[in-house]
């Protein structure tokens, strides 16, 4: 799956093994809130970088629909 983000001025594709990472540790986010996912990767409230891997930059989003009240937290 690939989805334009703005704030990186590219196509960002969404691996299979991303894909496997998000259904095995967040799987209340798949199928259910996949568009969620887009649109933090469209209008994130905030970009920084890891502190774990250097060259990663994660985006996040405040979603108040998500259990309640959760970042969505892309890298």
């Amino acid at each position: 799956m690939r989805l334009f983000c703005p704030y990186l001025a590219a196509d960002v594709e969404r691996t299979t093994e991303r894909q496997r990472h998000i259904a095995e540790r967040h799987p209340d986010l798949l199928p259910a809130h996949s568009q969620l996912l887009a649109e933090t990767l469209r209008d994130p409230d905030q970009v920084r970088r890891s502190s774990q891997i250097s060259n990663v930059q994660l985006l996040s989003r405040w979603f108040e629909s998500v259990r309640g009240g959760k970042y969505i937290v892309l890298w």
